[in-house]
């Protein structure tokens, strides 16, 4: 009985050796992932992603590498511009390690170089522009960040593929001034939108003034002319009328009189002239009235000379 309980002991030892040799033979590497195994502590190869079987004791994998594209964001970094003035840069790296070996053994930790590489970087191209320069040409900036990170990495398996900044904030004081400089250029844009909106507007009614003047005496243009014509057209009317009855002398003399009171019309026709025509008028008036039919005789008597009415 003893001998059959201590030869179960070691079947289930063995057992268990032999489940943890499989379990440490047997390896996984997921997508996007690559793993370094050494053999007796030196580099042996690059696993990739699949199944794979390690000599147990032997072989050791290393911690999995992440081959996708990493972000990394570093914290503010105080920059002096080339005018003195401290500003605070805040940048992003998007990197990815393309060769596992070299980022495993060229360089201790990856992160913190490229950290560290990126802060002396920025110093050095920050530190040739002033204020302005820095404010205004973020995309030179982090084309210049970007060649010389890639360049740099290129050793260590890593690849750069943009750089971006963040925020660059200036000093306080500094933002101050430039909070009242773009207050006062709001402003000015402003007045400036006010005066050409003012003028245009006064141009247009300027404008509407004239076209209205224009169109009110072409307007009174042309009724002077519709009148004239209407009175042209009456008097030649009267004129034709006057000619087709052929008047006697008589009744032109009576229009005459018919008009004399026309004349003495209105306060301020305090002196007026009769035309000669009229004396001639009155005169046929006369003969007229000297010429009249006797009622007793039934015969016209010429007027008697010397002798008044």
């Amino acid at each position: 009985m003893e001998n059959g309980f201590g030869l179960t002991i070691v079947l289930v030892v063995l057992a268990i050796f032999v489940i943890v040799v499989l379990l440490r033979s047997v390896r996984i590497v997921p997508q996007a992932r690559a793993g370094i195994v050494e053999r007796l502590g030196k580099y042996n190869k690059t696993l990739n992603p699949g199944l794979t079987i390690l000599i147990p004791f032997v072989d050791r994998l290393l911690p999995l590498l992440d081959l996708r594209e990493q972000v990394v964001s570093f914290p503010p970094q105080p920059v002096i511009t080339e005018d003195n003035l401290v500003v605070s840069i805040d940048t992003v790296i998007y990197f990815q390690i393309t060769e596992a070996r070299a980022a495993t053994y060229e360089i201790a930790n990856y992160i913190q170089a490229v950290e560290q590489l990126t802060t002396t970087t920025l110093r050095n191209v920050v530190g040739g522009l002033n204020l302005e320069q820095a404010l205004t040409s973020r995309d030179q900036i982090n084309g210049q960040l970007r060649g010389v990170l890639d360049e740099a990495t290129g050793k260590w398996g890593i690849r750069v593929s943009r750089v971006e900044l963040k925020a660059i904030d200036p000093p306080v004081s500094i933002q101050d001034s430039m909070e009242k400089q773009m207050r006062a250029d709001r402003d000015r844009r402003a007045a400036i939108l006010t005066a050409e909106g003012v003028k245009q507007s006064s141009i247009l009614t300027a404008e509407g003034a004239r076209q209205s003047s224009i169109l009110k005496a072409e307007g009174d243009a042309q009724a002077s002319i519709l009148r004239a014509d209407g009175e042209a057209q009456a008097i030649q009317k009267v004129f034709d009328a006057i000619h087709a009855g052929k008047p006697d002398s008589e009744l032109l003399a009576y229009q005459y009189l018919q008009t004399l009171p026309k004349l003495a019309e209105g306060t301020s026709n305090t002196l007026w002239v009769i035309p000669s025509e009229l004396t001639e008028a009155l005169k046929g008036i006369g003969s007229a009235f000297s010429n009249t039919e006797n009622p007793a005789t039934g015969s016209v008597q010429p007027p008697q000379s010397g002798s008044g009415i």
